[in-house]
């Protein structure tokens, strides 16, 4: 499975971005299987996911401090990368 996502490390916090659908940020349980599955691929970081809405707005789900570092950053400054994950 292919996924988009970025490793970032800012003020000396180590963590990943992992992009996913609406459906999947819509729902509490569905975050909390999602992060739990991910975080075999990104070891000892917290996972912050990010959804869309139809506007192209993106929505940080994760550890606070680190969504409210999120809000300030455009979506292109961010390094995403493509993950090959099994």
């Amino acid at each position: 499975m292919k996924i988009q996502g970025a490793v970032i490390i800012e003020q000396g916090v180590t963590f990943a971005i992992v992009v996913v659908k609406q459906s999947v940020t819509n729902y509490t349980s569905r975050i909390i299987k999602t992060r739990q599955q991910l975080q075999g691929f990104f070891p000892n970081m917290p996972i912050i996911l990010m959804s869309q809405d139809k506007q192209g707005k993106p929505h940080y789900y994760g550890r606070k401090d680190i969504v409210d570092f999120l809000k300030t950053v455009r979506l292109e400054q961010i390094p995403w990368k493509t993950y090959t994950i099994y």
